[in-house]
């Protein structure tokens, strides 16, 4: 009778706690780590700090920074401001060399580059003087603008422009149906090996086994000291 009373009790815990832990692994978590000076919304970061949907990284001439998710691994290169929005990577200004098997995409003005399928994928992009240039590293990319959405496959590269008036997406439309848009050629070769980098978070809880344990711990004691 005690151990079906403990049971009853431990099922009515675990259907409070799996909630919560499937509601909070939804949450997009991550964790920044700068090589150089650079800073997370204004202030200087150390070393290593976590970050949210929508913190700003900011880099410099001589600093580097990592923002490692879950599935996913961003390099910011030297001199680029960068907004962190979870699904989601602003670039304002600079350079990203993304790695992803989340789909992980990268807006830039108004294009946006995105994995073609939920496969690992690795791309890079930058944004200078009004160009977004786009190289796709390894696996496909799906790339929308306000002409549309093409397709840049693995090893080729393209340049678009941040944005573009009415008149000149009208344009582009207009030629657009004439010929079908191709890469501009071969994307040169990776610059670092973001993928031997030895940064890597592990989170983990153990707060169902225990309250398993202390159920079974206390299974010898009696329900109330009337019982």
């Amino acid at each position: 009778m005690k151990r079906a009373l403990y049971l009853k009790f431990l099922s009515c815990m675990m259907a409070v706690i799996f909630p919560a832990a499937l509601f909070a692994a939804d949450q997009p978590a991550a964790m920044v780590y700068t090589h150089g000076t650079a800073l997370l919304n204004g202030n200087s970061v150390a070393r290593s700090s976590a970050i949210f949907s929508g913190d700003l990284v900011q880099t410099n001439a001589d600093s580097a920074a990592n923002i490692n998710a879950s599935g996913s691994i961003v390099l910011i290169l030297n001199d680029s401001l960068v907004q962190y929005e979870g699904s989601t990577v602003k670039l304002e200004h600079g350079g990203v060399t993304i790695s992803t098997s989340k789909s992980l995409a990268t807006r830039a003005g108004d294009v946006t580059v995105s994995p073609a399928a939920s496969v690992w994928t690795e791309f890079e992009v930058r944004d200078v003087d009004g160009k977004v240039q786009i190289a796709a590293r390894k696996g496909d990319l799906t790339i929308g603008d306000d002409t549309g959405t093409t397709t840049l496959p693995q090893g080729q590269q393209t340049t678009r422009e941040e944005s573009q008036s009415q008149d000149d997406s009208q344009s582009q439309n207009d030629n657009k149906k004439k010929k079908k848009r191709v890469a501009e050629g071969p994307a040169p070769a990776a610059e670092g090996g973001i993928l031997n980098s030895p940064v890597a978070i592990g989170i983990g809880g153990g707060a169902i086994l225990g309250a398993t344990a202390w159920v079974l711990l206390q299974s010898e004691q009696p329900a109330s000291p009337s019982k």
